[in-house]
């Protein structure tokens, strides 16, 4: 499957395609566009955007319209949220991951090296949210 976002990614826009890829489509293909240019691309290549508008952030957006309930994912999502937005309380570890996505941004990398260098970061994250979860009983 195609997914679109618009091009220079950071914060959410690294989060959700590293989602995408782990949890909902192995084989996932991300395309970068300018953003005044992402409904027309969108329809053009038949590909599905991931930078949403709504209420939830886009990583919310999509753990609920997957369905996926894994304990871990969702405390990596207040993260990601705490990192993107400013949340009424924040989780303490979303400013260290705004430094982190700041960090490669600054590099000058291509959007595509920005995801593949920064999955690691999220598969870090993710098995220290797994190792809290299990230790607070959610596994």
């Amino acid at each position: 499957m195609k997914w679109i976002t618009r091009e220079k990614v950071m914060g959410e826009r690294v989060a959700c395609p590293w989602l995408i890829k782990k949890f909902i489509d192995p084989e996932a293909e991300f395309i970068f566009t300018p953003a005044d240019q992402l409904p027309s691309r969108a329809r053009e290549l038949d590909a599905t955007p991931f930078d949403m508008d709504g209420e939830d952030c886009p990583f919310s957006t999509l753990l609920k319209k997957h369905q996926l309930a894994d304990p871990a994912v969702m405390l990596l999502g207040e993260i990601v949220r705490a990192a993107d937005s400013h949340p009424a309380k924040p989780h303490p570890a979303g400013e260290g991951l705004r430094w982190v996505t700041c960090g490669f941004s600054a590099l000058g990398l291509s959007d595509q090296e920005i995801l593949q260098r920064q999955f690691m970061v999220y598969d870090a994250l993710y098995a220290e949210c797994r190792r809290r979860a299990a230790y607070a009983g959610y596994f």
